[in-house]
């Protein structure tokens, strides 16, 4: 048996993880930003000799394994809130994987394709050279760097443009403007793959509970294909029932950001796959299954409901 602990669990893939660590029935453990702030090395230490010290009381055969999916990804704002973001992204890490050593309990942390310098023409390998262009991008491979150098037995896991039932994202954004707007223009010059939070959840409960990977590794987990916004949003129009010509394509550069976005963000799952572990299905047949079990939770209620 796999017991879990789980940060940034009230957010969009932490409150997945939850839900799918629970109907597997494994013991899992949840805390939100405001129930443990992981910047808090104390508090960190004290959770983590709790959760280690329950998970060997109750099954002295089994395992436990942290799973950080606690992050700061204000991307645009991240670019003058720097110390917040670092302190979030990297000392946030840091303080997890020190305790998680201490402690004896896996550890695996969840990053993201904005490590890369998103100028690549092929899908990222894992030991492709990095290169961040944003303070997100490049707070987040200092939260990479510092769990491997701290614990290196830990697991990083990068992913890409998630999306899910929990708060907001482009998807619940595309399906409240094809209710309120004519038509509207996405940009088509940014590629990647869409993934969905139950999906990157269920690839990294089977990590925890998977023994092949080996010490410091680095692997890549999102659903399968790619896509542009562009293409992205005329596959939502589609599920909503619309007319995906309502969707005009665009370029970045009549979108000015504060950070920049990378121009390319697919990843290989080749390192994923030669552990022995499952890769996810396409976006496209993620994006169907969702509406299909939930519909209202990706679709906006009616006006004056």
């Amino acid at each position: 048996m796999t017991h879990l602990l789980i940060t940034g669990a009230r957010g969009q893939l932490g409150s997945d993880l939850v839900a799918r660590a629970t109907s597997a029935g494994l013991p899992v453990t949840g805390f939100g930003s405001r129930e443990l702030d992981v910047t808090d090395a104390d508090a960190v230490d004290r959770a983590l000799a709790g959760f280690a010290h329950d998970a060997k009381g109750d099954d002295v055969s089994g395992t436990a394994v942290v799973i950080n999916a606690s992050a700061y990804t204000a991307v645009d704002a991240a670019e003058t809130d720097v110390d917040a973001a670092y302190a979030v992204n990297e000392s946030g890490p840091a303080n997890l994987a020190r305790s998680a050593a201490r402690y004896g309990v896996g550890f695996i942390h969840v990053s993201t394709d904005y490590v890369f310098p998103g100028d690549g023409t092929r899908p990222y390998e894992v030991d492709d050279p990095t290169g961040p262009k944003s303070v997100y991008g490049a707070s987040k491979l200092a939260g990479e760097r510092a769990v491997l150098a701290t614990y290196p037995e830990a697991h990083v896991v990068r992913t890409t443009w998630v999306w899910g039932a929990t708060g907001g994202n482009f998807v619940k954004t595309m399906a409240i403007l094809e209710a309120s707007k004519p038509t509207i223009t996405v940009v088509d010059d940014q590629r990647g793959t869409p993934t969905y939070a139950a999906d990157l959840a269920a690839g990294l409960l089977e990590l925890a509970t998977h023994s092949a990977p080996g010490p410091g590794d680095v692997l890549h987990l999102t659903n399968s294909g790619e896509t542009t916004w562009f293409g992205f949003a005329r596959a939502i129009f589609a599920e909503l029932g619309a007319d995906p010509e309502r969707v005009q394509p665009t370029t970045t550069d009549k979108f000015p950001r504060p950070a920049p976005r990378p121009a390319y963000s697919v990843m290989s799952p080749a390192a994923w796959v030669a552990a022995g572990l499952t890769p996810l299905r396409s976006w496209q047949d993620a994006l169907s299954a969702a509406f299909a079990a939930t519909p209202e939770v990706f679709r906006p209620a009616p006006a004056g409901v």
